[in-house]
């Protein structure tokens, strides 16, 4: 798959809050299956929480293991990382570049 096809993925995993919100309950930890449907009960049913967490494993946000009769998922972040990496840290060195001139032109007399 290329880098494209997997930040498209990425991108459309997180364009829903639900997913966002999976993936902030992950951030504290590994759940299990059970847990994130637990989390969403009376708003969203088993299986459609199923189909958010399929949608985040094939974007590599969530890596899910079996142990025993429980599914652990587990927050992936390297792929957010390699989107800040190729999208953001390029503006970002571009400003920290602009606020060093500054600084250097407000003290030079």
């Amino acid at each position: 798959m290329s880098t494209d096809d997997a930040d498209d993925l990425v991108f459309k995993a997180l364009a829903d809050r639900r997913r966002r919100q999976i993936l902030d309950m992950l951030k504290a930890g590994p759940r299990t299956t059970g847990e994130l449907c637990a989390h969403f009960a009376g708003a969203l049913d088993r299986c459609t929480v199923m189909q958010h967490i399929g949608v985040l494993e094939r974007a590599e946000l969530i890596i899910a293991r079996r142990e025993g009769r429980s599914r652990w998922n587990y927050l992936n972040a390297s792929p957010v990382k390699a989107i800040a990496d190729r999208w953001i840290s390029p503006y970002a060195a571009e400003a920290v570049e602009l606020l060093a001139r500054l600084k250097r032109d407000l003290e030079t007399p």
